[in-house]
């Protein structure tokens, strides 16, 4: 390819990604807030003026940073901890304001106290910043004179937030279906990414490593929206619309299996160094399937339905004109690529082509969805959805958990304590007019309950405060209205809200502006300029103290992957039990087998997670990333062959001997659950014996009257590859030396 044809190709490329952006959730979110800002910014300026307008700015900021797009149900409980507990806090600052002791003690306990809500997860991340905004914007805001001002300046804090709360609700509602199509979208991108990962296995010479890494990384990200899509997409999937992108999102999950098992036919092929002339057409399948899939997601985020949405067609004709015949060639003059396939690699080959074939007929059933061809089959979604979507209710349970002194999140929440308690007294002392809120503010976003996370931050935070530095005195040389600097400060804290766990860059460059401008509003009358140079200094300082202090009480990973390895081992014991079970029939739900699918695959996603973030910490409190990048590929490849059962189960029932296959079910899933569970005295299996067991080729379902055969061989790998789990957890278990 010549250069002007791969310029023009990377162009596409990039635009197609900056739409895709533009067009996500993220984005549609950062507008709704934005817009309710400037809504309930304007509406109390015009009514009380500028001072009441600028402290319901700061309610309205810590009201909102809960609001991500989300159920509808229980939208109020998911945000109303924030102004519950964000208003007190403002109000606590105000009155010791004055009084450098009792302020810095106030400072230090609600820090402590915001960091703990830490412990709730992904939920209380939101609530997190906004109890410490609630104080670092107090403290922005000059030193009320009287209990009149400081009641005041509460009240109007509190109507900031009634009314944005108000706002949430509303405009959740308004986006509910549109952030169903946008959080679909971003799970068929990121799995045509997987898609395009796994195709690169296929090319000459690639590198497996490298490669095993980045599906591992794709695997967790997929993890981690297929979560968030679920939350949104399986809520009350009553109406047309609703249940054809549940259905959808079902057939990706079924897809994602497929790929799964695709790659354990090609570990083997790569092994015998077979299958070379065909590989590129495999790939290309995939890679076309990939292409597709964007495609579609694309089409989903442009508002396109029914006929205006591009069909796709089945690859399954193609690929099976494109494959060597199943037994070997007896003509002589056969191409000399055929001769050198064995009969074995031949039937593999066919294998792999048929897991692809699968993925490409769940392709070919969600664009038939989309397009209303094809009418879903959601009945036990929709009267047990709730099953499916992460819990929204508070409970102190998870607390509890973290009050231990070893926990990560105590330990996190201690160690930031005394960032900003340095942070304050250093504040005091400096030579320059510091602005002690802001080196906090500093302190507190950039340290994270983890080394890997607060050096990014670090320098992403440095690069945004000097940038937005630059742009806040830039437009304050224009002396611009307040309207002007309401919008302004609308749409940057859209921005920083849209990108908060996108691009942290965007966000803290988008932050600074913010922040800047709201303590500007905050102090209209009293201080109206400020120094680029001693803002700059407050937040190097900022980003020096959460850096040293990152290495003060540590939760290092190291510390925390046992826990996860041991639940990542219990999700795949409780999957197989569930995989092997033989329904009662047609009718039998498979809910509980899919939610233990769940368990599986996010347990794995956070064992992943973990263990990339060890690559950052100190080389000697890193543990050995072998066993558990083992442990990985063999928890992924136990989930392949569990799905393949599972598959054979649920469509070739008719196809089997149940006289055999019940008793040979059951026993394979006490044998897995004793490889598991690590004793050594397991269960003989039932079927034939486990090791050393060579290929066999996988018959043609549409041909072999009897698969029992097949279903017993794989039942013997799925218990070998338990097998090989269990050795993986002991070594990832096992002492550092």
């Amino acid at each position: 390819m010549t250069p002007a044809p791969k310029l023009t190709e990377r162009l596409q490329g990039w635009l197609q990604d900056t739409l895709r952006v533009v067009l996500s959730q993220y984005v549609a979110n950062g507008l709704a807030v934005s817009l309710g800002l400037v809504l309930v910014m304007l509406a109390i300026f015009e009514a009380a003026g500028l001072a009441a307008a600028a402290t319901a700015s700061v309610g309205v900021l810590i009201t909102s940073l809960p609001d991500v797009p989300s159920p509808r149900k229980r939208k109020i409980m998911q945000m109303l901890p924030a102004p519950l507990l964000g208003a007190p806090l403002f109000a606590l600052v105000q009155l010791v304001r004055q009084d450098v002791v009792l302020l810095g003690v106030v400072l230090v306990a609600g820090t402590f106290l915001a960091m703990m809500m830490m412990s709730w997860g992904k939920r209380g991340g939101p609530i997190c910043f906004s109890l410490l905004f609630s104080l670092l914007f107090s403290m922005a805001a000059p030193p009320a004179g009287s209990l009149e001002n400081i009641a005041l300046h509460t009240g109007w804090f509190l109507a900031g937030s009634v009314l944005y709360l108000l706002w949430a609700v509303l405009s959740t509602h308004w986006l509910n279906q549109r952030f169903r199509t946008q959080l679909l979208a971003e799970c068929l991108s990121s799995f045509a990414q997987i898609l395009r990962t796994q195709a690169q296995r296929f090319s000459e010479q690639p590198d497996h490593q490298a490669l095993l890494a980045s599906m591992l990384q794709q695997q967790a990200t997929l993890a981690d929206a297929l979560q968030n899509t679920r939350d949104v997409v399986l809520e009350s999937p009553t109406t047309a619309a609703r249940q054809r992108l549940a259905a959808m999102l079902l057939s990706l999950l079924e897809a994602r299996d497929h790929q799964l098992a695709c790659d354990l036919d090609l570990d083997f092929l790569l092994e015998q160094g077979a299958g070379t002339a065909t590989l590129p057409a495999l790939q290309q399948a995939l890679e076309t399937t990939a292409d597709r899939l964007e495609a579609l997601g694309m089409s989903l985020l442009l508002g396109r339905t029914g006929a205006a949405i591009a069909p796709i067609a089945d690859l399954r004709l193609p690929l099976a004109g494109l494959l060597p015949p199943r037994s070997a060639p007896a003509n002589k003059l056969a191409p000399d690529a055929l001769k050198m396939e064995t009969p074995d690699s031949v039937a593999l080959l066919h294998n792999m082509a048929d897991r692809i074939g699968h993925i490409s007929d769940e392709a070919v059933k969600m664009a038939a969805l989309a397009r209303g061809e094809l009418s879903p089959e959601l009945a036990a979604v929709r009267t047990q959805w709730q099953l499916f979507v992460s819990a929204t209710t508070w409970s102190w349970k998870p607390l509890l958990g973290q009050l231990a002194w070893r926990a990560p999140m105590l330990r996190y929440a201690l160690r930031a304590t005394l960032a900003v308690a340095a942070g304050y007294v250093i504040s005091l002392h400096l030579p320059w007019v510091a602005h002690e809120y802001w080196i906090l503010l500093t302190i507190v976003v950039v340290m994270r309950g983890n080394l890997a996370q607060t050096l990014q931050r670090r320098n992403a935070r440095v690069a945004g405060t000097l940038l937005g530095c630059g742009f806040v005195m830039a437009m304050l040389a224009t002396h611009p209205g307040a309207r002007t600097i309401f919008l302004v400060v609308a749409l940057s804290m859209g921005l920083a809200h849209a990108f908060a766990l996108r691009r942290y860059l965007y966000t803290s460059i988008a932050a600074t502006v913010s922040g800047l401008l709201q303590a500007h509003l905050l102090l209209v009358g009293v201080q109206s300029t400020f120094a680029v140079g001693e803002r700059l200094a407050d937040t190097l300082l900022g980003a020096l103290i959460a850096w040293l202090f990152s290495y003060v009480l540590p939760a290092w990973e190291r510390n925390q992957l046992p826990g996860l390895v041991r639940r990542s081992v219990q999700a795949q014991v409780k999957h197989a039990e569930l995989a092997l079970a033989l329904l009662g029939g047609p009718q039998t739900s498979d809910l509980r087998w899919r939610l233990a699918r769940r368990e599986a695959y996010n347990s794995l996603s956070d064992l992943t997670l973990a263990t990339q973030r060890t690559l950052a910490e100190p080389r000697q409190v890193r543990p050995p990333l072998e066993p558990l990048e083992a442990l990985q590929a063999r928890s992924y490849q136990l989930l392949a062959q569990l799905t393949a059962i599972k598959s054979l189960l649920l469509l070739h029932r008719p196809q089997l001997d149940l006289a055999v296959a019940t008793p040979a079910l059951a026993a394979a899933a006490e044998r897995i659950a004793a490889e598991l569970a690590g004793s050594t005295a397991a269960p003989p299996s039932a079927t034939h014996p486990v090791a050393g067991q060579p290929y066999q080729p996988r018959p043609d379902p549409l041909m072999a009257a009897d698969l029992t055969p097949w279903l017993l061989r794989r039942l013997d790998l799925a218990c070998a590859m338990a097998r090989e789990l269990r050795l993986a957890a002991a070594r990832a278990l096992a002492p550092n030396p």
